[in-house]
């Protein structure tokens, strides 16, 4: 019998006529002849109530106790969400993360998933009964509660689809699909139809809000087919399948507003800085998300990041820690940033991205302060007052809100990215472990960096604009916070064409007054591509230590949410691929 999880949020579930309106949901897909198995979150604000409770006791709340907290409004929801049903004349039965038997890890507040039992909800199926499962929660080898982080729900729901082979996993939630970009902040967004897993997941970490990250890396890993749907209505919504819906470009963008930029300056340029930064940050659970490295001049080099606002003060304990232990010059930070990106799996094969992307930025006068890229994304930092405006121009310039011509045929059947199974239980253990889908060594790059770029409005544009125009096809490009009005930028192009890109650099440098660009004609990226590398925040010090043991000098870095890539010096490639790969073995698929 086909089997389907819902998932119904917390504005979904609010009070109980939408209840009611959610087990009516579930009635129809049974009445379809499909087993349902419901996952619900707490009831509207319920969650924040909670915890607004506990801080008016004290500011640093003990994070077991937290969990056991939290994890009640869940609990509420399902013994509602059973009542609803069965006054509806269906059985039903609520289970809590423990009873469903969610083993997690013993990190309270942020626990991640180690196995699922399926026994207990497949006998109440089996036996005709509708299962309410408790999102967002489960239990560790101690027997305590513990949760998943807030937007948990979804990761419960992906999760338990994956575990029960759903045919697919509907998430109920206040918009009707996915969109170009927020409809709240603009409402031209355009709800797609399909979008794939790896521009979903980087929509979703860069501030989307319709899924949780950690749900996509699952329904990534495990083939699970997703439909965001809206709970107040009928309408189809949007699938989220191993395609995109076209062949455009750009399949969105968003804009993370609850971001903190901080940089270590003059940190000397030698192997293991990087990793001794990143392991300390790994140590405190801090997830970093634009990570920039660009090149050491007279021996030291600056290293920034970005992290959720909320983690700031913690990261300034880490980072006042790390100064003196690898003899930085000072710290530097800014809390009012916001980071825009452009998404699409079209970028791979098609380019012009990047500087169309900086032109619409530069006409509207907004300053750029970080970028990094990688194959299917483009991030750039802007200040938090020119975030709206940033995402407007971008969602504009690539026509987001039209319907693309190249329609892809909209996939429906589940599993796509694995054979439809029975998963085993060695496949169901270890579920949110990183998976790493290759390691890449690309020897035929070469390196320019720019070390005084004027720091103002249009100048990544101009740049890449004459860049395009001379027949150059960039690869990585990374843009540092600038010192003292100026800014670095230093991006990778293929070696034969080094001295065709020199020489419009060398124009752009004599124009602007700055010193000549520095190049090295032979350099390597190594790039470790797979699933969960953002949410993992222990992998970026692993691949930095793995080098620095193996005396590699990383250059430059720029990650998203699927890949890291760094450059290396050519002599030093091969080693640092195989170093890699012995590091990584038991994650490589």
């Amino acid at each position: 019998m086909p089997l389907i999880v819902q998932k119904f949020g917390g504005t979904s579930v609010a009070d109980p006529q939408k209840i009611l309106g959610a087990a009516r949901k579930a009635i129809r897909a049974a009445q379809s002849g499909n087993q349902v198995v419901v996952v619900v979150s707490a009831m509207g604000k319920t969650t924040d109530h909670l915890i607004s409770l506990a801080n008016e006791i004290t500011d640093r709340p003990n994070s077991r106790e937290m969990d056991t907290l939290m994890s009640s409004g869940e609990q509420i929801t399902i013994a509602l969400m059973a009542i609803a049903l069965e006054s509806l004349g269906y059985k039903a039965v609520s289970m809590t993360g423990a009873q469903i038997g969610i083993k997690t890890d013993n990190t309270h507040t942020k626990a991640r998933i180690k196995s699922i039992s399926t026994d207990s909800m497949k006998r109440a199926l089996d036996a005709g009964k509708i299962v309410i499962a408790a999102g967002f929660q489960g239990i560790n080898d101690n027997g305590d509660i513990t949760t998943l982080g807030r937007g948990g729900s979804d990761t419960s729901a992906v999760a338990l689809a994956a575990v029960l082979n759903a045919d697919e996993c509907e998430i109920y939630t206040d918009v009707d699909g996915v969109y170009t970009t927020d409809p709240r902040i603009l409402p031209e967004a355009r709800k797609v139809s399909q979008i794939s897993y790896d521009e979903m997941l980087e929509l979703a970490s860069l501030g989307a809000g319709v899924m949780h990250s950690r749900s996509i890396e699952f329904a990534k890993k495990f083939g699970v087919t997703v439909h965001v749907r809206s709970s107040f209505s009928d309408s189809e919504g949007t699938l989220i399948v191993a395609t995109p819906e076209s062949d455009s470009p750009v399949a969105g963008c968003a804009v993370a507003k609850n971001e903190a930029r901080l940089t270590l300056v003059g940190v000397p340029d030698k192997p293991g800085n990087a990793m001794w930064l990143f392991s300390r940050i790994a140590e405190a659970k801090i997830a970093t998300d634009m990570i920039v490295q660009n090149v050491g001049l007279e021996g030291r080099t600056d290293i920034s990041f970005t992290i959720p606002a909320t983690d700031l003060t913690a990261t300034l304990d880490v980072l006042n820690i790390v100064l003196d232990e690898i003899g930085a010059e000072r710290i530097d930070y800014q809390e009012k940033v916001a980071k825009v990106s452009v998404v699409g799996l079209g970028m791979e094969s098609q380019s012009g991205v990047a500087e169309k992307m900086f032109r619409a930025i530069s006409k509207q006068k907004i300053n750029i302060s970080m970028i990094t890229t990688s194959e299917i994304k483009i991030s750039a930092l802007v200040s938090l007052e020119d975030a709206s405006e940033t995402l407007r121009a971008v969602h504009s310039t690539f026509e987001l809100q039209k319907t693309p011509v190249n329609l892809n045929k909209p996939e429906t059947s589940s599993m796509q990215s694995i054979s439809k199974v029975e998963l085993n239980v060695a496949q169901i253990s270890g579920m949110e472990d990183i998976v790493i889908e290759s390691i890449n060594l690309d020897r035929r790059q070469a390196r320019i960096t720019l070390p005084e770029v004027p720091d103002k409005p249009g100048v990544a544009a101009e740049m890449f604009e004459r860049i395009a125009d001379a027949g150059i096809i960039v690869d990585m490009i990374v843009q540092s916070c600038g010192r003292e009005g100026k800014a670095m930028i230093s991006f990778t192009i293929p070696r034969d064409i080094l001295q065709k890109a020199l020489n419009v650099a060398n124009e752009l440098t004599k124009e602007w007054g700055s010193i000549k660009p520095q190049f090295n004609a032979e350099v390597a990226i190594l790039t470790v591509r797979g699933t969960g590398l953002r949410s993992h925040t222990g992998l970026a010090y692993r691949m930095f230590k793995t080098l620095a043991d193996g005396n590699i000098n990383v250059n430059v870095i720029s990650t998203s949410e699927r890949s890291i890539s760094i450059t290396v010096n050519d002599a030093s490639g091969e080693n640092g691929l195989q170093l890699l790969k012995k590091e990584f073995a038991a994650e490589i698929m």
